[in-house]
């Protein structure tokens, strides 16, 4: 085997290694407490079902910065769920909000998502009311909107109205409640808050910034269950209280920031050799995803306290 070959075949050993690494799931406080909510919602739901009794549908609200986590932990959430190609029936839809977001907008490709797409572009009442339908015809408990604070953005007052609304009809539909998965920005918390009525049918489930005073035990417990599964000692140092400080810097207190940057330093580690993950990896990580130099690198200045690590070199913002 030629020297070239070798060096692709470590290439896509270590790109394989980096895949799985981010399809491993890092279980946290934001995740246990959708989940407990979602199974709880879910329970209520198929219990009143088989006894006959009408429900009233109440929803789940999930609210974090960007990279905050909760894309990826409603996923994981509901990947049981989610129909299999073919299946008639589903307990969930899960559906992005597309832009532009209006009504009429999004329910034609959430028509198309659920299986039924439309030729022509009716009124939006038409096809809100056929949306209404194939969810009751499709059997759907729960429908999951992300980035559901874009359905308010850029809309006047009546817009606004207009969708606080139409989420009311769908859980209210008589023949056939939907509850709804609404994750998004923390904007979606005064989206909600513009009907008392619609505001009190959810349950928020925030995620919260981490922090190294409250998480970091937990924090080196995923850096090292990261670091085992990429078959990595992890080094003593990285259990010290200083280098969490710096990693949650870094990672601008998100959590699913914190796990992007620990499987760029793995990356950065099986790249260079050696069976260890050391603090240098992580501040060779943070330097290739931001172009900085050393010296307002979190894991390498002094003063790390006060960089803005949502900054790329030259003043774009991550």
């Amino acid at each position: 085997m030629t020297t070239q070959q070798n060096t692709d075949r470590r290439a896509n050993q270590i790109a394989t290694t980096v895949v799985e690494l981010r399809a491993f799931f890092a279980h946290h406080e934001g995740y246990a407490m959708l989940r407990e909510q979602f199974e709880i919602l879910l329970a209520e739901r198929c219990a009143a079902l088989a006894a006959g009794r009408p429900v009233e549908a109440r929803g789940i609200a999930v609210i974090g910065d960007t990279g905050s986590g909760k894309t990826t932990a409603v996923r994981h959430l509901l990947r049981n769920y989610l129909p299999e190609a073919g299946e008639d029936t589903a307990e969930v839809a899960s559906f992005q909000v597309p832009s532009p977001a209006t009504l009429k907008h999004v329910g034609y490709e959430l028509l198309n998502a659920l299986g039924y797409p439309m030729n022509r572009l009716p009124t939006s009442m038409i096809i809100w009311r056929k949306v209404r339908f194939h969810l009751r015809e499709r059997q759907v408990k729960f429908l999951h909107l992300d980035e559901a604070q874009d359905l308010a953005i850029n809309q006047s007052d009546k817009e606004k109205i207009d969708v606080v609304n139409t989420l009311k009809s769908l859980m209210q539909e008589p023949s056939w409640p939907v509850g709804l998965i609404l994750s998004g920005m923390p904007d979606l918390r005064s989206m909600l808050n513009m009907d008392p009525q619609l505001a009190r049918r959810f349950h928020p489930v925030e995620f919260q910034p981490i922090s190294a005073a409250r998480s970091g035990g937990n924090i080196m417990q995923i850096v090292q269950a990261y670091g085992a599964k990429a078959r990595l000692e992890t080094a003593s140092g990285l259990g010290e209280r200083d280098f969490v400080e710096r990693l949650v810097h870094a990672s601008a207190h998100e959590f699913g920031r914190m796990i992007e940057l620990i499987v760029n330093a793995i990356r950065e580690r099986l790249y260079a050799g050696g069976g260890t993950l050391e603090a240098v990896d992580f501040a060779a990580a943070f330097r290739r995803a931001t172009g900085v130099v050393d010296g307002v690198n979190p894991f390498l200045a002094d003063q790390f306290q006060h960089l803005d690590t949502r900054m790329l070199r030259g003043g774009m913002e991550l």
